[in-house]
C-alpha cells in the first residue's frame, strides 16, 4: 500500500510542475488544478527534496525553468498528459476514426484555398467526426496546438519551433498580379526593379507574406513602397483589378476566373516559393480522426517519431 500511495503523491507533485511550468505561475497552476497555492507549492518543493536538486527558478512575476527542471519538464509533461488523456484516447483507440471530434487550426488563405476539397473528401469518408475549422494566424494556431484546443494546423510555415513537428506537403509559386492595362503587362523578362515605381498592394505586416516582401527587396537593396495594406487575398485580387496597385501573391490563391481578369507572372526568380504542410505539437497523442485526416493528405506524412517525440517549448 505504502509503494502505490507513494506513486500517487508522485503523479500529484508532477501534475502540480507541469502546470506551473505551462502556466507561468504557482497561482494559476493551483486554479488549474482547482488546490490551494500553498499546495502547489509544497509539492514542488516535496518533488525537488526527492529528486534532490532544484527544479524551479522563482522570482517576482514568473517561474523560470533551471537546467534539470527543462529536462524533468520533457519528460513529465507526456506522462501528466497521457494519464489525463487516458479515457478519450482509449476510447478513441478502440473506435477508430468513426465518430468524435476533430479540430484543425488554419489561416483564411488555407482554408478558402487548400482545404474544401480534403475536407469534402474527409467528410464523405467520416460523415459523423465533428469537425472544426479553427481561423486563425500563424502564432495563435500555434497557440491552439500547444494549449491542446486544437488537433494539428495546416499551413505555412518560416522558423519552426523545437516543440512542433511539420511536415510540407505542397508547394506554391510567388505571383506578380496586376490588372491588364498596366504598364508591365506587356513586358517580358521582368527584372524586380521594374517594380519599384509601382505601389504594392500586400497583406498586414504581421503575416507571413508581407516579411518575405520586404526580406526579398531589402537584401536585393531594391526600393519599393506600399500603397494599400489589407487582408484577405480576394481583397487583394480585387483591389489590383482596380487598378489600385499591383501586388505579389502566393499561387495558392490564384483561381482560373483570378486568370481572365488579371496578368500573372511567375516571380519564382526573385521570392522563395511557399510550402503548405501539416502542423502539430511534438508528444502529442495523435487521435484517429486527426490521423485519418492526414492519411487522406498523403499516407505516412507525419512519422510516429513526429508526435510521439517531445521537443523543448518556446516559453
Amino acid at each position: 500500500m505504502e509503494r502505490f500511495y507513494y506513486k500517487g503523491n508522485r503523479l500529484k507533485q508532477l501534475r502540480a510542475f507541469v502546470y506551473t511550468v505551462r502556466l507561468g505561475t504557482l497561482t494559476r497552476a493551483a486554479e488549474a488544478l482547482y488546490l490551494s497555492q500553498p499546495s502547489i507549492s509544497l509539492q514542488l518543493k516535496a518533488l525537488e527534496r526527492e529528486l534532490g536538486m532544484p527544479l524551479l527558478e522563482r522570482t517576482r512575476r514568473r517561474i523560470t525553468l533551471t537546467d534539470a527542471g527543462e529536462t524533468l519538464y520533457d519528460m513529465a509533461r507526456p506522462l501528466v498528459e497521457g494519464w489525463e488523456n487516458l479515457d478519450k484516447e482509449f476510447h478513441a483507440k478502440a473506435r477508430g476514426a468513426q465518430t468524435g471530434r476533430l479540430t484543425i487550426a488554419a489561416g483564411s488563405s488555407t482554408i478558402q484555398y487548400l482545404l474544401p476539397e480534403l475536407v469534402k473528401a474527409y467528410r464523405e469518408r467520416y460523415p459523423d467526426v465533428q469537425l472544426q475549422l479553427a481561423n486563425v494566424t500563424g502564432k495563435d494556431g500555434l497557440a491552439l496546438l500547444r494549449a491542446d484546443e486544437a488537433d494539428i494546423a495546416v499551413g505555412s510555415m518560416i522558423d519552426v519551433p523545437n516543440d512542433i513537428a511539420w511536415a510540407p506537403f505542397q508547394q506554391y509559386d510567388p505571383m506578380l498580379i496586376m490588372p491588364p492595362d498596366h504598364p508591365l503587362a506587356e513586358r517580358a523578362g521582368l527584372r524586380l526593379e521594374d517594380l519599384s515605381p509601382y505601389g504594392l498592394i500586400l497583406p498586414p505586416q504581421r503575416l507571413t507574406t508581407y516579411r518575405l516582401v520586404d526580406m526579398v527587396f531589402q537584401q536585393r537593396q531594391v526600393p519599393y513602397t506600399v500603397a494599400i495594406e489589407v487582408g484577405g487575398w480576394d481583397v487583394i485580387k480585387q483591389y489590383v483589378a482596380m487598378g489600385l496597385g499591383i501586388s505579389i501573391v502566393t499561387g495558392i490563391c490564384i483561381t482560373p476566373a483570378d486568370r481572365e481578369r488579371l496578368v500573372v507572372r511567375n516571380m519564382r526568380q526573385y521570392f522563395p516559393q511557399r510550402s503548405y504542410g501539416v502542423v502539430m505539437r511534438k508528444g502529442k497523442f495523435l487521435s484517429p480522426e486527426a490521423r485519418a485526416f492526414i492519411d487522406l493528405i498523403k499516407p505516412g506524412l507525419l512519422t510516429h517519431r513526429d508526435y510521439d517525440e517531445s521537443g523543448h517549448s518556446e516559453r
